[in-house]
Formats: C-alpha cells, structure tokens, sequence
C-alpha cells in the first residue's frame, strides 16, 4: 500500500469529511472509494474493429485446423515425452483409472 501526502482546500477537505461521515467510514476509506469510482466510470472499453475480429477467427479456425491432424500415434509420443510431475491433490487413483480407461476406449476405435 502506498502512502499520498496532499494539499486539499479547507472547503474540499470540509466537505470530503462530511462525505465520509454520512457514509460512517474513515476520510481515508472515503477518499479512496471516490478516486476508485472515478477512474471506473472513466474506463472505456472500445470495440475491435470488424475488419480484426475476422482475422483473429479466420487465425483460431486455422490452428484448429492444424491441431485437429494429429494422429492418435503423434499424441501419444508427445504425451510420453512430457516432463513427469506430482499429480494434484484431487487427482485420486481412482479419478486416474478412470481417465486411462477412457484413453483405452478410444484406442480400440
């Protein structure tokens, strides 16, 4: 948290105390909501042109294009080459059986 040293006029600083004790929070926690609420309704957000819209589809539809030729053989190498990790606390036994038997069915079709 940063610290702000500011010179206000005595009739800002009246009036931001006032503020803040008709809300019953510190002058602080006032000062703080009133910046926080202005730099919020200053935030625009801007359209992306059609024009790059279209290109960034046309972009996903080709890298899905090239990720969907993979052979179940190429996976499975690179599968085999990962690095081997602790698996995560929920990853039970039981949830990691059922997810190579799932692999297994799609191996037999």
């Amino acid at each position: 948290m940063s610290r702000l040293t500011l010179r206000l006029p005595d009739t800002l600083h009246q009036q931001l105390e006032q503020m803040a004790e008709s809300e019953q929070i510190s002058l602080n926690q006032y000062i703080v909501y009133a910046l926080t609420r202005q730099l919020t309704l200053a935030y625009n957000v801007q359209a992306v042109p059609e024009k790059v819209v279209a290109e960034e589809r046309a972009a996903y539809s080709a890298l899905l294009q090239t990720l969907g030729r993979a052979s179940f053989d190429e996976i499975q190498q690179a599968l085999a080459a990962r690095e081997a990790v602790e698996p995560e606390a929920g990853l039970t036994p039981e949830v990691v059986e059922g997810l190579r038997a799932k692999i297994a069915a799609k191996k037999k079709k």
